[in-house]
């Protein structure tokens, strides 16, 4: 089963063989979306800064992680959003006996399979189409988070039509994809770009789409040719 939940400004696509497993990742999205929102209208700083940003440990959970994402990213804490709620919404189908699910937040994927799945990679207006991902069966959360200056509505300072990261630590996925994918300008100087994550610890491989090239590094699912749906892309 594959629904698509909207819930404020958060907007996914859930995947999961059961509705009740389904309805478990909408009520941890409603939950740490509360949790935010009330942390928020306590610090406001936090949603805008760009900077990396320190929380207390009395945090909640949501807080915390995306702050931890944000400073090794070497960013703000708010890059982080999507992949952490994300996480904990798969966290929380996995406590409720689910052996297969992911929760698509925008670009930013966290998912456990226990069949291989292929994962679709968006890049916008290139020549280079249809790439995907080709994830083997994981009983490990696995982190696949994209940016794009070009696609989609989330800052980024440059503009790739794709910077990917794949972590299996999720919230680290999506800060270091922001980071990332602000690196890139040039085409002729992709590879330069993974500079920005190369020693960030957990990180497993990144990819760059920009016009009409693509670079790779890391180590990555295989890539593999798949016919892009654009009726799959979890959008508003």
């Amino acid at each position: 089963m594959h629904v698509h939940y909207r819930f404020k400004e958060t907007i996914v696509t859930i995947g999961a063989d059961s509705e009740d497993i389904i309805e478990t990742a909408r009520a941890s999205i409603r939950y740490q979306r509360s949790l935010l929102e009330g942390f928020i209208r306590s610090d406001p700083f936090f949603q805008i800064t760009l900077e990396p940003y320190e929380v207390l440990s009395s945090a909640p959970e949501i807080i915390r992680r995306m702050a931890h994402a944000g400073q090794v990213a070497g960013i703000g804490p708010m890059s982080a959003v999507a992949g952490t709620i994300a996480a904990l919404a798969v966290e929380a189908m996995i406590d409720s006996g689910a052996s297969y699910a992911f929760v698509d937040n925008g670009g930013d994927i966290a998912l456990i399979t226990d069949k291989p799945i292929t994962v679709g990679i968006y890049t916008g207006c290139s020549s280079i189409q249809d790439l995907a991902l080709y994830v083997q069966p994981s009983r490990d959360i696995i982190g696949i988070c994209t940016s794009s200056g070009t696609v989609g509505p989330s800052i980024s300072f440059g503009n790739a039509e794709a910077a990917v990261v794949v972590s299996h630590d999720v919230s680290l996925a999506d800060a270091a994809a922001t980071a990332l994918g602000n690196a890139v300008n040039d085409v002729d100087e992709l590879e330069g770009c993974f500079d920005m994550i190369k020693g960030i610890k957990g990180i497993n491989g990144a990819l760059i789409v920009k016009k009409d090239r693509f670079a790779v590094w890391g180590d990555l699912p295989r890539i593999v040719r798949s016919k892009m749906k654009i009726d799959n892309i979890t959008k508003a």
